[in-house]
């Protein structure tokens, strides 16, 4: 019976972690309607905008780490799929809208692609 109880407790405690650590998580990013509501870093700064997307620098980022595991959450629950890899490239769809989103040291860009 302890065993049960210490198991629930555990299992219980792990989950409500995570789900916390989801929350805050994805809690960090904001859908940008100009990139087909792609989310974006609420701490990162704004450099460059053009009619193809937007440049920022973030300290969270580096080309040889990619983006930080609250991203990926972030972007996947907003029901973006990763898709292929190229060097600091990633693309990502939703629908038929597609992004590129390439991350370097303290650098992103996220790219709007046209097929």
């Amino acid at each position: 019976m302890k065993k049960t109880i210490g198991w629930t407790l555990t299992l219980s405690t792990l989950l409500i972690g995570g789900a916390i650590y989801y929350f805050i998580a994805v809690s960090q990013y904001a859908a940008s309607k100009e990139l087909y509501n792609f989310p974006i870093p609420k701490n990162a700064e704004l450099v460059q905008e053009n009619f193809r997307g937007k440049s920022f620098d973030w300290l969270s980022i580096s080309e040889e780490s990619g983006i930080p595991l609250g991203y990926e959450l972030a972007i996947k629950a907003n029901g973006w799929k990763k898709g292929e890899r190229e060097g600091a490239s990633v693309y990502y769809t939703k629908g038929t809208n597609k992004i590129d989103l390439i991350s370097s040291t303290k650098h992103l860009n996220v790219l709007k692609v046209d097929d």
